[in-house]
């Protein structure tokens, strides 16, 4: 008889890539060490070509300014950048993200923040709100200044990415360091894609970030559809289509989560048909006018955003994912061993069905 035990971390899990979330519905704070140990049981699921964090509340004392987090190739592609920040914003700091050597951490880029605000006369003079603004400032950026990425910018919150295991990204980061209401995680098994840090995940735009297990086979026809609207596909991993999806369906858009999950994961005609007659309405309403944003292919995500966070499998449910909850805590992971790594006593614990979002916010004014 074979023993499954003797195959321990010999074989690679065909649905791999590890994501994982954790949030306080009553906005408490939760350590980043909380979702770094959160990944440490789903090693096997990451193969070293991707890791990253996300995290919300981290930056309270500067809350109501864009975070720009950038990686830079050289000190050059800094130089340029850096001159046209400075003609369209007011920049209340800038310095490096700190960091700790890390020997499973190498080739790393130079990796700046800047807390800003864009300026009024230039707001005033292109007629755009400010998230507008720094959404099309960081496409500007990732498209037109060689050596120079945009990976995060979004206000109190930022994303912390690297290649490498998840758990040896924390500790490169100091993650230990940051506390915040809402945290999401991603271990990355690329199979058609380069392992690079830009391209690991989580992908944000503004406040909203995305990591995600699986493979879009919709990726040419989403993309194409999306730069419609002004958005660039940069950064050369599929997954970050879903971000501006996410982006455009929620902030220009007005759409629900709801109604963006019902447009991502559509159900099937056969399903809507057989809903009742003002739901099916709807359902058949989003197919038809946004079918060209229905992303086919295994996937289960979390999409992170300012006061809460959802999570979706697609509609065949093809990806892993469970969620457990402890008093104010709600925690998603690819696997229940991630949730019982930091919360052993955890309860409730399900799986969501194919197309179901996962809906969690946090308490109106908690955070």
């Amino acid at each position: 008889m074979i023993r499954p035990e003797l195959f321990e971390g010999q074989v690679r899990i065909p649905s791999g890539c590890a994501i994982s979330a954790v949030i306080s519905r009553e906005g408490r704070l939760i350590s980043g060490q909380t979702i770094v140990d959160s990944m440490r049981p789903m090693h096997e699921r990451s193969n070293g070509l991707g890791g990253g964090f996300a995290g919300y509340g981290i930056y309270p004392e500067y809350k109501d300014f864009f975070a720009l987090h950038i990686f830079y190739d050289t000190d050059e592609a800094r130089a340029a950048v850096e001159s046209h920040l400075r003609a369209v914003l007011e920049i209340v700091r800038a310095e490096n993200i700190p960091t700790r050597k890390h020997p499973a951490i190498t080739a790393e880029p130079f990796i700046w923040r800047y807390f800003v605000a864009p300026l009024r006369s230039v707001l005033h003079s292109r007629q755009q709100d400010e998230e507008e603004f720094i959404a099309q400032l960081a496409m500007r950026v990732n498209t037109s200044y060689p050596g120079a990425y945009v990976f995060s910018s979004g206000k109190n919150m930022g994303v912390f990415k690297a290649v490498g295991y998840p758990e040896d990204v924390g500790v490169f980061y100091r993650l230990e360091e940051y506390s915040g209401y809402c945290w999401t995680a991603h271990g990355r098994y690329p199979t058609n894609t380069p392992g690079w840090w830009g391209g690991a995940h989580p992908f944000a735009l503004l406040d909203r970030t995305i990591v995600h297990n699986g493979e879009i086979s919709s990726y040419d026809c989403n993309r194409r559809t999306i730069e419609m609207y002004g958005y660039k596909c940069t950064l050369q991993t599929d997954t970050e289509v879903i971000t501006y999806i996410a982006d455009f369906l929620q902030r220009k858009q007005g759409l629900t989560l709801e109604e963006m999950a019902s447009v991502i994961a559509a159900p099937f005609w056969s399903t809507i048909e057989r809903q009742p007659k003002g739901k099916s309405r709807e359902l058949a309403y989003l197919r038809t006018v946004y079918s060209s944003l229905l992303i086919t292919g295994p996937f289960s995500i979390i999409l992170g955003f300012r006061g809460g966070l959802m999570a979706l499998n697609d509609r065949l449910k093809l990806r892993s994912m469970v969620v457990g909850e402890k008093d104010d805590k709600v925690y998603i992971a690819s696997e229940e061993a991630a949730i019982r790594a930091v919360e052993p006593s955890a309860e409730n614990i399900w799986a969501p069905a194919g197309g179901q979002p996962v809906v969690v916010r946090v308490r109106e004014g908690a955070y």
